[in-house]
């Protein structure tokens, strides 16, 4: 007989692409199985055989607060009793709205919708309507969903098979899509001078975790404001996955850098499928029924996933979250770069906020150029050593992990001690 997960794999790709419903679960990149999942407690995951594993991908990156967090379950109950659905107003929008505005520094007016794919479509859609133009600026390696016009030199699951643009994507879709690199300041500049007056706008994750976790180089956030600011371009910040995880206000708030656009998900849905397009008011009152942007979804504002979102963000709000989640991503970064230099491996890693990256050379990478000079092949072996002995990361090279506030250590201690045994096998 089949192990359960082995079983359950057949069965999905017999039905589903490839057994998945989202790329990069399908461990292709990575070899072997995967896990599927029966319940999940805190920072702990247990399969269909019944293992037990200490998670670091956070349902990639939803689950801050940790899995099955008591006030969030109670809240997802309550609004669960009341209605699942209503394709109308509630006062839960409301709610959020309000918390979104507060929380984040440059959000004036908000629009609720379902995924992250869902508001980048709708930020490049307003830049667009509001400035009159076409050309909208990406960064290698940076990922923003699976709309047309940014599958282009994408990251993520696109860079985990090898394919960064994809196929049905039009070349006139793809044409209005410029790319530049990743922190390259004077690249952005030059394609300013040169076009300014055809950007609409510049989509960027402030702290590009879709091809691995790259930081910012001091100065690169900056110029990208002053060019937007220069030739009335639009800036757009990424922040699903950066949001709440960097900071509480993100990463423009830990940055000091004012975005007219920011797209939301991941935790303000906690675990449950929101995301949000917010900014500028002039810029926001351009999109339906105000102006002539269309954009409309029939579970937008959906109230089960509302309380779940808002139970989320008030945990996250509260005095020392930030604090802790940041020193344990730091406790976790800092044990694997001991343990991985014991073994004599090149290896480095490092973190912000509850974020963080491993990299195997030696420093950690600036750019997606040096980011594909890690060494994939020995990640792949850590991946499979360290999940046999109890501990998931994501199944890719090229993705950010996440910690939680559930993370103790006692986790990151069995987590060192699983990766002193695995750096030794990926040797």
């Amino acid at each position: 007989m089949k192990p359960r997960n082995e079983e359950l794999f057949a069965r999905a790709q017999a039905r589903i692409p490839a057994g998945v419903n989202s790329p990069v679960r399908a461990f292709r990149a990575v070899g072997g199985t995967p896990p599927f999942f029966e319940r999940a407690s805190g920072a702990h995951l247990w399969d269909a055989e019944g293992r037990r594993y200490i998670d670091y991908v956070c349902s990639w990156g939803p689950m801050v607060a940790g899995h099955t967090h008591p006030a969030v379950v109670e809240a997802v109950q309550a609004a669960a009793a009341r209605a699942l659905s209503f394709g109308a107003p509630t006062e839960a929008e409301v709610q959020m709205a309000e918390t979104l505005c507060r929380l984040v520094p440059s959000l004036e007016l908000v629009r609720l919708l379902s995924s992250g794919t869902e508001a980048a479509m709708t930020a490049i859609r307003l830049a667009r309507g509001f400035t009159g133009r076409s050309v909208i600026v990406k960064f290698e390696g940076c990922y923003h969903g699976h709309a047309d016009s940014l599958l282009v030199k994408a990251g993520s699951g696109a860079l985990t098979f090898g394919h960064p643009s994809s196929a049905g994507v039009p070349a006139e879709t793809a044409a209005h899509t410029v790319v530049l690199d990743y922190n390259d300041a004077r690249q952005v500049a030059a394609l300013f001078d040169a076009r300014g007056a055809e950007i609409a706008g510049v989509i960027v994750e402030p702290v590009a975790g879709n091809m691995n976790l790259v930081l910012p180089a001091p100065g690169f956030l900056e110029a990208l404001r002053e060019q937007c600011t220069r030739q009335g371009a639009v800036l757009i910040f990424d922040e699903v996955m950066t949001g709440f995880r960097v900071a509480t206000g993100g990463a423009q708030a830990r940055f000091g850098i004012r975005p007219d656009l920011t797209t939301l998900g991941k935790v303000i849905g906690g675990g449950l499928p929101v995301a949000a397009v917010g900014g500028r008011r002039d810029i926001m009152q351009k999109i339906a029924p105000l102006g002539p942007v269309y954009q409309a979804g029939t579970l937008s504002g959906n109230p089960v996933a509302l309380a779940a979102g808002l139970a989320t963000l008030e945990l996250v709000e509260a005095p020392g979250f930030q604090e802790r989640v940041a020193a344990t991503a730091r406790s976790l970064c800092e044990g694997l770069a001991a343990e991985a230099k014991r073994a004599g491996i090149a290896f480095s890693s490092q973190s912000i906020g509850s974020m963080f990256g491993l990299y195997f050379r030696e420093v950690p990478p600036t750019s997606f150029a040096e980011v594909m000079q890690c060494d994939a092949p020995r990640f792949n072996r850590f991946f499979a050593a360290m999940l046999a002995r109890g501990v998931y990361l994501a199944p890719s090279a090229y993705e950010a992990g996440f910690v939680s506030f559930a993370h103790d250590a006692a986790d990151i201690e069995q987590t060192l001690r699983a990766a002193r045994e695995s750096f030794a096998l990926a040797a």
